[in-house]
């Protein structure tokens, strides 16, 4: 007789093994036809980009645009062109207001990533009635153009543009993602005045930045000897620096997502991922190339040299650029998740052009930084989110960010809630305030290093010497043997090109894949998600992924130590003409006598009208003083003074800016005697005086309850308005009594702001 334990084994075995069975055959059909989609998704890529390629001017854009100036037909021809950008249908654009003009980064792909999506730089600013236009650019450069040639280029397309918008409040708000970020900065260095509030999302300026075991790119020119090998490849390429090459080194920052979870992010979700793995690929997969002078200056002057931010780098006809030399307020959005652009490196500059606040007030420069927590490099342009967040918070506070007075301040957004005060100055779903800061919360993010200095500054050496060999001993017997031929050959077997050749209908093994996939789409079987084997798979897939991590994290340890270890070196810093010593390695911007004396100037000139203006200036100066007790300038105040603008007409933006900046260092200068003087600047009759204070009130009440010492400070502007009646203090002396409660004169004018 059998046992019942025995019997309920057997029954057990006898039913699971068919299921198990059928859960295999379930898999193995469903594997296989994904495998199928999968390639002919692969095929569609190589469509696409082919039908890209067969484009004059190839771009992602996913509005309409209509083309402007085409530089190509410039005395200095260049392969870039300014075209206007069509609105959607149902977005209306006001014209009085400022024009956005973004400058997409030539880096290798295609141009329009800055118009990629509707949720994009240039779908939120022309939902918020702004004027748009997009710079891109073609495949290929002109013969013999230069980084200065479009720098001129882009000069024209701004005058152009301001040009087209007599009426508009402000020149054009410029934004230059990524590598196009540097070329925006040099232009502004140069010609300033074309230039309203300056945006350079993960733009790198300071190239020796970073922070060791966290951002190894920075070692890759060091490692290879330097810029020689940017000689080499351009000269093989007979001229040309391919961009595949620029997209090849972007793809090995994370092999795990290149060589493995890209691709099976799309086979394991291939019935709904196609479209949004094409749509990124059209961008992706669209190289472009430089000339070899153009990538060559790129390199020794900015990856390897780092001369931007120190005012080393000077035209051919002899300009000096300095970023010093800018006048409009600069955003810089960077984020702790990008691994090209480190906030270091977005960062850097700024302690590198300026060692004190004051130096940074003094040449009057205004800059916003803000730092995103996660969000890579690519989604800086890319996401919706950050699109919808900080893109649309930059765009519809760029008047306010204009205005902000000189000094360092960080963007903060917080969300929107139901007791926020005053939710109808609130434009979206945040609520922007930008907050003083000084250069040591700057200092605390780059960790600025005299050794990690003198460690670039021998690469720097190093690489001139080893450019200057290969140039001497090895580059004419490369030129001669290149040829157009051999270039194109290299493109095409390049490991970021080569795929769109395999899968393409061109490949004699695809050209059944499309029929295959069809049928596979009428018979499609996916497998249940609770399919054990489904887990099995996602198993394999993170092992796949964690050991591509670990040899990315080897790599970039071993290449950082590599570095490291020949660059630290007293030998080798003494063979390259450094001296152990503590002075800096690099030329650090000072404060030159001309620039002195231009200051003095000016303070002279702020000091002895002082005590000019009327009741609009006292106003204005009455503003700034209590926004210095704030912590920042939140856009409710702005927005109110905005619609009290509206209203009642007056100073343009210009003109509000410009007194803004006279009563920000009047104060700065002597709080005491500015304050002093406001009784005799609002000798005006009481009604004007009093709507004068009720406005004061209203917009330092905007951003909620009025306490502390902004209310103390409120109060003695009550009492300097009162006392305008006599042209006296409260207390009955002639010129106005000495501020006695808040902070000394010296306090920092970084927290000064229009409310």
């Amino acid at each position: 007789m059998t046992e019942p334990s025995q019997s309920l084994t057997t029954l057990s075995t006898q039913t699971l093994a068919p299921a198990l069975a059928q859960q295999a055959t379930d898999y193995w059909i469903d594997g296989w036809q994904r495998t199928i989609l999968f390639w002919d998704v692969l095929r569609q890529r190589s469509d696409q980009y082919y039908a890209q390629k067969a484009k004059e001017v190839p771009n992602v854009l996913s509005f309409g645009a209509e083309l402007v100036l085409d530089g190509r037909t410039f005395e200095r021809p260049v392969n870039y062109g300014l075209v206007r950008v069509q609105p959607p249908e149902g977005v209306i654009i006001d014209p009085k207001k400022r024009p956005f003009v973004v400058v997409d980064p030539r880096a290798g792909h295609g141009p329009g990533i800055g118009g990629f999506k509707a949720d994009s730089e240039l779908g939120v600013a022309m939902r918020a009635g702004h004027p748009c236009y997009f710079v891109g650019f073609t495949p290929d450069p002109m013969p013999g153009q230069t980084i200065e040639d479009i720098m001129r280029a882009e000069a024209v397309f701004l005058e152009k543009v301001i040009a087209l918008h007599p009426q508009a409040e402000g020149k054009p708000c410029v934004i230059g993602n990524c590598q196009a970020g540097w070329a925006v900065m040099m232009l502004a260095a140069t010609r300033p005045e074309l230039f309203g509030p300056i945006i350079i999302p993960g733009s790198p300026l300071s190239y020796w930045a970073g922070v060791e075991g966290k951002n190894p790119m920075r070692y890759s020119g060091g490692v290879l000897g330097g810029s020689w090998l940017t000689a080499l490849t351009s000269d093989i390429g007979a001229g040309k620096f391919d961009g595949a090459y620029l997209v090849e080194n972007f793809e090995k920052q994370n092999p795990a997502n290149t060589l493995w979870a890209k691709n099976y992010d799309l086979w394991s979700k291939v019935d709904t991922e196609g479209p949004r793995f094409l749509e990124f690929e059209k961008w992706w997969g669209g190289h472009v190339n430089l000339n070899a002078e153009e990538m060559q200056w790129i390199v020794d002057q900015l990856f390897v040299g780092n001369r931007l931010a120190t005012a080393e780098i000077v035209t051919s006809d002899g300009v000096r650029i300095d970023l010093r030399n800018i006048r409009s307020p600069i955003i810089c959005f960077c984020s702790k998740g990008d691994n090209i652009t480190p906030p270091q490196q977005a960062l850097g500059w700024i302690v590198d052009l300026y060692a004190q606040d004051d130096d940074l007030r003094a040449c009057g420069q205004t800059i916003v930084y803000a730092i995103h927590e996660s969000i890579g490099h690519l989604g800086i342009f890319v996401s919706g989110g950050v699109a919808r967040k900080e893109h649309r918070e930059f765009a519809s506070n760029i008047d306010l960010i204009d205005v902000l007075p000189p000094g360092l301040y960080e963007a903060v957004l917080t969300p929107k809630t139901a007791d926020a005060a005053n939710p109808d100055l609130i434009v979206g779903d945040w609520i922007a305030r930008f907050e003083p800061r000084t250069l040591d919360d700057i200092r605390a993010i780059v960790q600025p290093s005299l050794e990690n200095e003198r460690r670039f500054a021998t690469a720097r050496r190093v690489s001139e010497i080893n450019l200057g060999l290969y140039r001497t001993l090895f580059q004419p017997f490369v030129q001669a043997f290149a040829s157009t031929q051999t270039a194109e050959w290299l493109h095409t077997l390049n490991p970021s090109e080569l795929p769109f050749e395999l899968f393409s209908d061109r490949n004699p093994l695809m050209r059944q894949i499309a029929q295959l996939a069809e049928q596979v789409r009428e018979q499609r079987q996916p497998t249940s998600p609770d399919n054990p084997l489904l887990q099995v798979q996602a198993m394999i897939s993170d092992g796949i992924i964690a050991a591509l991590d670990g040899y990315r994290d080897l790599r970039d340890r071993s290449m950082e130590q590599i570095f490291l270890g020949i660059y630290s070196s007293p030998v080798l810093q003494a063979l390259v003409g450094l001296r152990a010593s503590d002075e800096p390695p690099r030329r650090r911007p000072g404060v030159e006598p001309e620039r002195i004396a231009f200051i003095q100037q000016r303070i002279a000139e702020l000091k002895a009208r002082i005590a000019e203006g009327g009741l609009r200036e006292a106003a204005i100066r009455s503003l700034v003083y209590i926004g210095m007790a704030g912590p920042g300038v939140d856009e409710r105040a702005f927005e109110a003074l905005r619609q009290m603008r509206a209203e009642h007409g007056g100073l343009t933006l210009e003109e509000f800016k410009q007194v803004l900046r006279e009563q920000f260092f009047a104060l700065l200068l002597d709080r005491d005697e500015a304050l002093a003087a406001i009784p005799k600047m609002v000798l005006a009759d009481p009604a004007a005086r009093a709507e004068a204070l009720g406005k004061i009130r209203q917009v330092v009440s905007a951003a909620g309850e009025i306490v502390g010492e902004r209310a103390e400070r409120l109060a003695r502007i009550e009492q300097l308005f009162g006392a305008g009646e006599t042209g006296g203090d409260p207390d009955g002396n002639a010129g106005g009594a000495s501020e006695s409660e808040g902070a000394p004169a010296s306090e920092p004018p970084g927290q000064v702001g229009p409310a």
